[in-house]
């Protein structure tokens, strides 16, 4: 769908975007067969009517109504439309151009953005005209040569981003009260940045606590206290976790071999990435594909 929508806009272009930060854009689509399944360069909000069924991860969400949907790029997704039209808006930018300085917590840590979060919210009608009247600003917004455009616009994906914040729940809400807290925020965007997998030829690198403990800097025994200190899982357990959920998805969404997964995941052995799957998930990596 993805594709189809982008292809769709007037002068989209993916350099274009790069230079700009953003792009803006009205979805206008009919039912369409299953999207290849791909990572992207770009964050992407999007607000959708129309019975939709979201691919995120190893999970998939069906929705019915109108929805804001927020895409991090390190994490895989596509959506197939469910019904005979889907409309609505969306935003693409990158990290860049969001972030107006370096001491900005990355996206990636973001309840909205992060692995685990929460990318899907139905909205009311009084929250659907509100977004969609920032939608329409931001398309006004866009092709103008207001000077301060890119300030405008990066303060109305704000606004979409706060209106969504305020229907989290707020036992979601984390916010660095120590250098537990920071360690472990600094850990899990570490941890993040390892994926998505393009390449088996490039495989993962960081596969331990010890390893992720030597490019923090920090004494791994002070990695794990902290880590568990504050999501009251080990060091390795989030790595296991991450490392299955990449393997899920590139078995279910690519058309690798398993010996090329399991390199790609940092196993130098097939054996070895079956065993390894089998004992956390209780399955063999091929019922997965199948």
């Amino acid at each position: 769908m993805d594709n189809q929508l982008v292809s769709s806009v007037s002068g989209f272009s993916t350099v274009d975007l790069k230079l700009k930060g953003f792009k803006v854009y009205e979805i206008e689509t009919a039912v369409s067969p299953v999207p290849k399944y791909s990572r992207r360069d770009f964050y992407k909000i999007c607000m959708i009517s129309g019975k939709t069924l979201i691919h995120y991860a190893d999970k998939g969400i069906e929705l019915d109504g109108t929805f804001l949907f927020f895409a991090n790029p390190h994490i895989p997704y596509s959506s197939e439309v469910l019904c005979e039209a889907q409309t609505g808006y969306a935003c693409l930018f990158t990290e860049e151009f969001l972030k107006t300085h370096d001491r900005s917590e990355s996206l990636q840590q973001s309840p909205l953005f992060k692995l685990g979060g929460t990318p899907l919210f139905l909205l009311g009608n009084d929250q659907k005209e509100f977004i969609t009247t920032i939608f329409n600003k931001m398309l006004l917004e866009q092709n103008t040569d207001y000077v301060y455009k890119d300030e405008l616009i990066r303060n109305y994906i704000h606004l979409i981003i706060h209106e969504a914040l305020k229907l989290e729940p707020s036992a979601n809400f984390f916010k660095h009260k120590n250098a537990s807290s920071r360690i472990t925020s600094l850990f899990l965007e570490l941890l993040e940045r390892q994926f998505p997998i393009e390449s088996h030829e490039r495989p993962l690198l960081l596969k331990t606590a010890q390893d992720y403990a030597a490019q923090l800097s920090v004494h791994v025994n002070h990695l794990n206290r902290s880590v568990r200190e504050v999501t009251g899982k080990s060091t390795t357990t989030l790595i296991t976790e991450r490392i299955i959920i990449e393997a899920k998805a590139l078995l279910q969404h690519t058309d690798w071999s398993i010996g090329d997964i399991a390199y790609g995941l940092g196993f130098e052995y097939p054996t070895h990435f079956n065993n390894y799957f089998k004992k956390v998930t209780g399955t063999v990596p091929k019922s997965i594909r199948a």
